[in-house]
């Protein structure tokens, strides 16, 4: 199957009426489908490569939360809050009804997944945390602050990965510049006038508050995950995910899997191969 062809755009509606957009994988195999969710900034294209990896083996779902890549920017930036985006998954899923999905989060759509599974656990069939939990570090959070909603903008493909690969080489110390410039086809999108800007809302800022500690609605949410196959991702030189947080979620879920990406940052692309082998550990357990 090729991945070009392979999927179709989906649109629903949220709650509010915005039209939001996702990338559906189809397949006929009846196993249960993933939806993956992206972090703060980014968008469905930092899970395409899955496309190509699941094949037709399994329906997959590429999410783009409001306000980011082909899905509408909100009226009011104070719906860009993780309750919100729980309830615009849920419209997905009855959009298409889907009762039940594994959930493949990284960084913010990590925190979706646990809110979805505290609210309504019946829908989430297993999980993959991409470096996040209940409790968050604050130095990795003032370097989100200090990017997030600043609009940067380039004339080059190869300016917008120079310009990645100064402000991220702690993240990913083995880049080339050839790999930073495909990171930045997934930050950026070139608009009609040539200039190659940030693919979303600058005003998703506004209610991002960048304080660190724990959140007792997370740490509750792994209590209703505690038999849901959960595979918690940590890059080894996480500066938002702290390996302490990661042990302690262990701690609550019987069915929990922890799996440290070497030589990687804030957050695992899921491109590397440790993350690769732990996704289809995680999908044996899970079928």
């Amino acid at each position: 199957m090729s991945e070009e062809k392979s999927y179709r755009d989906i649109f629903w509606e949220s709650d509010d009426g915005l039209k939001l957009h996702a990338w559906d994988y189809p397949s006929d195999s009846g196993k249960t489908p993933v939806i993956c969710i992206p972090g703060l900034t980014r968008n469905a294209r930092d899970f395409r490569h899955l496309g190509a990896v699941f094949n037709g083996d399994r329906r997959i779902l590429m999410v783009d939360l409001r306000g980011r890549g082909a899905s509408e920017y909100a009226k009011e930036s104070s719906t860009y809050n993780p309750k919100q985006y729980v309830s615009d998954i849920i419209m997905l899923m009855e959009e298409l009804d889907i009762p039940k999905a594994i959930f493949f989060g990284t960084s913010l759509g990590g925190i979706v997944t646990m809110l979805l599974a505290r609210t309504e656990p019946a829908r989430v069939a297993g999980a993959l945390l991409n470096d996040i939990g209940p409790e968050l570090d604050q130095t990795g959070l003032d370097r989100i602050a200090s990017n997030v909603g600043q609009g940067r903008s380039f004339d080059t493909w190869a300016h917008a990965g120079r310009d990645m690969a100064e402000n991220g080489n702690d993240i990913f110390p083995d880049f080339t510049l050839k790999d930073w410039i495909a990171f930045a086809k997934k930050v950026y999108r070139m608009n009609s006038s040539g200039r190659i800007k940030l693919d979303y809302d600058m005003k998703i800022s506004e209610p991002f508050d960048g304080k660190g500690g724990g959140s007792g609605a997370l740490w509750h949410a792994l209590e209703n995950m505690k038999d849901i196959p959960t595979l918690i991702l940590r890059g080894e030189l996480s500066d938002l995910f702290s390996e302490q947080t990661a042990h302690k979620m262990l701690q609550k879920l019987d069915k929990g899997e922890l799996v440290t990406v070497p030589r990687v940052g804030h957050a695992p692309t899921l491109e590397e191969p440790a993350s690769l082998d732990a996704i289809n550990q995680l999908l044996h357990r899970i079928d």
